[in-house]
């Protein structure tokens, strides 16, 4: 199955839910009812605002370890996701932070859900974390292990980070597909909240040759309508919070507002008639 058929529409809008901070975060509050709850309101928001489908992320609990992160984290993750997918049908992915591609997979397996998002898949990226090295080897073949379906959606020159190399957009995204084997592709800006220019997306399209190009931050209704021309969908959480800031939960209306808006903008425009010459009478 692929993304398309996955979201069952050619531009998926992915709204995101940050879970509130968990066990072993600095900030835990000591009671996961409590994320939950946040969690399905959210998720509940996203969905009654018309999104096609959620990522799910710990995005709380920073600062976030390189790699693997506390089993506890796991456990947490894999409850609320279950939670979850009782009470949406929309498709569901993860997202490990900073880069536990294969916690990430191993919970989306076990609760079915449908795709992961990999922040470095392939090279090496410099970042507030230390320097985290692409995994693809070892993801890919823990997916086959698994016997799983579970798609991969990776970023390309992730945000937060730098690579150690000069950048080449073009290559980085033909080797996150060819050699890192991802269904899937994210462009993001330089930040949480900051978009993609369009020329880097118009790019990044065109080298992945067919392989669906994600917006990964920093969409709004705002600049949706130009940067949803030059990619084939998007993850969105700024702004769909309240007031637009990150700390605040999901606003309905600011979601559907946001879907509303991207969807008339890939809506074919008809083209105007020209009008009708007017014919003058002459009365004798």
């Amino acid at each position: 199955m692929d993304l398309n058929q996955i979201f069952k529409t050619l531009n998926p809008v992915i709204g995101v839910v940050h879970l509130l901070p968990l066990p072993t975060s600095p900030r835990w509050g000591g009671d996961l009812k409590v994320v939950i709850d946040r969690a399905e309101q959210e998720a509940t928001a996203l969905a009654s605002g018309g999104v096609h489908g959620i990522i799910v992320e710990n995005f709380f609990d920073a600062p976030f370890p390189k790699q693997a992160v506390d089993p506890v984290v796991v456990s947490a993750m894999t409850l609320v996701v279950h939670q979850l997918k009782q009470m949406v049908t929309l498709p569901i992915g993860i997202n490990v932070l900073r880069n536990d591609a294969r916690s990430a997979l191993a919970i989306a397996a076990c609760v079915n859900a449908q795709f992961i998002r990999v922040n470095v898949l392939t090279g090496v990226m410099a970042t507030d974390q230390g320097l985290i090295e692409g995994q693809a080897h070892e993801l890919l073949r823990y997916r086959r292990e698994l016997g799983s379906d579970v798609k991969i959606l990776a970023d390309v020159l992730v945000k937060h980070a730098r690579p150690l190399s000069s950048p080449n957009l073009t290559t980085a995204v033909q080797e996150t597909i060819q050699r890192g084997l991802a269904d899937g592709i994210i462009l993001s800006g330089w930040a949480t909240g900051s978009p993609p220019n369009l020329e880097d997306l118009e790019l990044a399209s065109a080298a992945a040759r067919g392989t669906p190009v994600f917006i990964g931050s920093g969409a709004s209704w705002e600049n949706i309508p130009q940067l949803i021309q030059a990619a084939d969908g998007v993850i969105v959480s700024s702004s769909l919070k309240r007031r637009g800031q990150i700390e605040q939960p999901i606003d309905p209306n600011r979601v559907s507002q946001f879907v509303e808006t991207m969807q008339r903008s890939l809506e074919p425009q008809e083209p105007q008639e020209n009008p009708k010459p007017i014919q003058s009478t002459v009365i004798s």
